[in-house]
């Protein structure tokens, strides 16, 4: 397909970041499969260890994903054995997450191939380039955008 053909989506933001993110998410899912899990639950599951214990609201905080998106990934991982809710110790209404020790070895069997999808995209597209994209999307991630189009 000719470059060109691309010019009425690349020139909406919005469109080249989905086009992108689509390309990357099935490199990732492809490399991540034999671990039995997709590259978004890897990375919710490595959101999770990361933060302790935490609340679904920050999870969700910190993944920018809505409590129901988060709900429909984190299902099938509760389902598998991989992560469990648990009580808060100071407040009986608050709702934790953790992993098991099912989903700390899948975390491991899924981080060693996502270590390979990472390598073999900066080997394709550039150590440099790689981390400048992280970095732009990092910034553009925290910039306050607000709720509408009248913001």
């Amino acid at each position: 397909m000719p470059k060109d053909a691309f010019f009425a989506t690349s020139a909406c933001n919005y469109a080249t970041v989905r086009r992108a993110a689509r390309k990357l998410g099935q490199f990732y899912d492809d490399i991540v499969a034999p671990s039995g899990i997709k590259a978004t639950q890897q990375g919710l599951l490595y959101q999770i260890k990361a933060s302790g214990e935490p609340t679904m609201g920050e999870i969700a905080s910190a993944m920018i994903m809505d409590l129901s998106a988060l709900g429909h990934t984190l299902k099938p991982l509760m389902r598998d054995g991989y992560v469990e809710t648990i009580t808060d110790k100071n407040d009986r209404r608050i709702r934790r997450v953790r992993l098991t020790k099912s989903g700390e070895k899948k975390l491991a069997e899924a981080m060693e191939l996502w270590k390979v999808a990472q390598q073999r995209l900066e080997d394709r597209v550039g150590t440099d380039k790689a981390a400048r994209l992280r970095a732009a999307l990092d910034e553009i991630a925290g910039v306050d955008l607000g709720d509408s189009a009248a913001s």
